[in-house]
């Protein structure tokens, strides 16, 4: 008889084999690919996959629709491995199930440009859906997708025709539950009754510290049914429980379900399972060929696959893609009944929305705060972009982010396009990625640019995953006024810009805020935070949205008279008094430049000779900006900005106590030329 591994206290009994069954070679296969991968990486976290693998076995041969000959697949269900540093689980997955993923990189695990990283990404390996590791995202992101998929399904699916039906699963751990954009992504999803959407816990008891009781004691399963959630209990080790739970959860539909499954981390190790030494590290050599002898694996065989296991994983991928055709079959049925409905449906899944949405975007000659200015944009293309989705959180009536007329997405009203995130800031941008990850769905979120900070890791992870998420940030800088300090940001803008990939755009007036909204629905693997004022501002850029110079991130926005002697730079609401400075350097001599800068990023993907010509060397130039002036040395000599707190007071007053004047504009424009 095999050796198995003893269960800690408290743990459900099982009763094993004497025997192994399919089930526990093909278990044990995942298994031996997880610890063998971390074994020649020498690092990595062996000890999710050795306890996850029975409800991951499970699911993934009896439940999961995927096709791994077309991973992007539109009506496949997505899975996420929240707990993402487990992520040799889904990598052997994958291989074994037939995805793209050659045994080779599996061996490659953890090293450089291998199709295998530390974490899961996105962009790096078919059939992962986002990139995961830092706990709490995933399990968040998965809200997005699950809501993404209900708007669609209640928008374009008729009797007799449900095209769009899938489910959103993640496998969470201890971790991702005391993380707190988990509660509150939980809390929203529970409010929608998101009931397509079901979290496997692997509740194993034990953290990198030791068990979870020496910081996590509340009790999951009632804050969860608080949060209005299905919760089951099972023996996550068991293969039968866990089949009937997904089973259960996939009958109800008016509540996510949350599967508390409990498992043993590193089961088979007679050392370490149960414990947390089996969090993470390799077991090195002895413990390895030990734990290999208790789960019936060939001791020294490394990256060892049965036949029968690979021959069982392989028809579950052949399942999926002959699932796949059976949807292809379907839409084109769909698509004789009504035709209209299908076209929509086809132009969102692959992202070409045509140009009457271009056509529709609107010039704006007014006078008004660019967050108004973006309201007009977001209204005036609603009826172009059907599949455009997103809210705010609990500010719609500041950040301006309604759709007017379309409804608001609720659980009795899932066409809505409209979305009350409620105060989630970090899980409203958790879930808008989720809904841009998803396809077909383009997802927008707004917040004031101070709270930011609240969702900064999704904000970084939207770059990271290049997904082309579109964060609206109101209330952009210290004109906010009498709200003082707390809520006047002052560090955003120029921490923000130091994210790779990320546009952060600023726009000076409606038009540029127009070209801003242009450049976010038309990017395909860049977020952008449109960073809009508060404060009215008047019409300064050229009345057009074809073709904005602001495409560009950075141009002249009004030349000097002669060969300038001297360069202002400006942003968002500072450009004006650019301008006004500008004609008053002018009567006085001196040939002034103004430069728009709404966008670093942009500006930066210019050709050198564009840059230079923008702002050629040997000309001194001054940035004008009302927030850090950290960075701005990289394109000027001399700025005025902010680099203490604010000040509560009215946003006029605010913005001439810091200089943002056009008088203090000359001044130190004078001082920067008299050297």
């Amino acid at each position: 008889m095999r050796r198995v591994a003893q269960r800690p206290e408290g743990y459900p009994a099982r009763v094993g084999a004497t025997t192994v069954s399919l089930n526990d070679l093909c278990i044990n296969t995942i298994r031996g690919l997880s610890m063998d991968a971390v074994e020649a990486a020498k690092s990595g976290h062996a000890g999710l996959p050795l306890g996850a693998a029975p409800m991951a076995h499970v699911l993934w041969t009896k439940h999961l629709r995927f096709d791994p000959k077309n991973p992007k697949w539109f009506d496949r269900d997505r899975f996420i491995l929240s707990a993402g540093h487990g992520s040799m689980l889904l990598y052997s997955l994958l291989h074994l199930t037939g995805y793209d993923l050659p045994l080779a990189e599996l061996k490659n695990f953890r090293q450089l440009h291998s199709m295998t990283p530390g974490h899961p990404e996105n962009f790096m390996t078919p059939g992962v859906e986002m990139a995961t590791g830092p706990l709490g995202q995933g399990v968040a992101h998965s809200v997005g997708m699950a809501l993404a998929e209900r708007f669609l399904a209640a928008t374009y699916n008729r009797p007799g025709h449900e095209i769009v039906d899938h489910y959103t699963y993640a496998i969470c751990s201890d971790g991702d539950l005391m993380e707190g954009v988990s509660n509150e992504a939980a809390s929203l999803a529970g409010h929608l009754k998101l009931g397509k959407l079901i979290w496997l816990y692997d509740d194993n008891g034990i953290t990198i510290d030791g068990t979870t009781d020496i910081a996590f004691t509340e009790n999951v399963e009632v804050r969860f049914r608080g949060l209005d959630w299905h919760v089951l209990r099972i023996d996550g080790m068991d293969v039968d429980a866990v089949d009937q739970a997904i089973r259960d959860a996939k009958a109800v539909t008016d509540k996510p379900t949350l599967i508390m499954a409990r498992t043993i981390i590193g089961f088979g190790s007679p050392k370490l399972a149960g414990t947390n030494k089996a969090h993470s590290n390799p077991f090195g050599g002895e413990e390895l060929r030990a734990t290999k002898q208790n789960l019936g694996l060939p001791p020294d065989e490394m990256f060892y696959i049965p036949e029968e296991a690979l021959a069982y994983f392989r028809s579950a991928g052949e399942r999926g893609t002959q699932r796949h055709e059976e949807w292809n079959e379907a839409m084109r049925a769909y698509a004789a009944a009504f035709p209209t409905e299908a076209a929509q449906l086809r132009a969102a899944i692959s992202g070409e929305m045509g140009t009457e949405w271009l056509d529709s975007l609107p010039a704006i000659a007014d006078k008004q705060a660019t967050r108004k200015s973006s309201e007009v944009v977001i209204n005036a293309i609603a009826d172009q972009w059907p599949t455009l989705i997103g809210g705010s959180a609990d500010l719609a009536e500041s950040n301006l982010t309604t759709q007017k007329g379309k409804g608001e997405f609720q659980a009795g009203n899932p066409t809505g396009k409209t979305i009350a995130f409620g105060v989630r800031e970090h899980a409203m941008m958790a879930a808008v990625n989720g809904i841009n990850l998803h396809g077909a769905t383009r997802g927008y979120g707004a917040s004031f640019l101070i709270f930011s900070d609240y969702a900064r890791p999704t904000l970084r992870l939207a770059a990271l995953m290049e997904t082309p998420s579109i964060f609206v940030f109101t209330h952009d800088s210290i004109g906010v006024g009498e709200d003082g300090p707390t809520h006047e940001p002052v560090e955003q803008l120029m921490s923000l810009r130091a994210i790779p990939n990320f546009n952060l755009f600023r726009p000076a007036d409606g038009n540029e805020t127009a070209v801003g909204w242009k450049l976010a629905l038309q990017s395909d693997r860049t977020p952008t935070l449109l960073a809009l004022s508060r404060q009215a501002l008047p019409a300064v850029t050229p009345d057009t949205v074809k073709n904005h110079p602001a495409e560009k991130g950075a141009y002249i926005l009004k030349e000097a008279s002669a060969d300038p002697k001297l360069i202002l730079i400006g942003t968002g609401s500072e450009v004006q008094h650019c301008l006004k400075a500008q004609e008053t350097l002018e009567a006085e001599g001196v040939p002034t430049r103004v430069v728009s800068f709404p966008s670093w990023f942009l500006f930066g993907q210019q050709p050198k000779e564009y840059q230079q010509s923008v702002l050629p060397k040997g000309v001194p130039t001054l940035s004008v900006e009302a927030g850090s002036t950290l960075a701005w040395p990289r394109y000027a000599d001399a700025s005025i900005g902010i680099d203490r707190f604010g000040l509560s007071a009215p946003g006029d007053t605010v913005m001439k106590e810091f200089g943002f004047t056009p008088e203090n504009v000359v001044k130190v424009a004078k001082e920067l030329l008299a050297g």
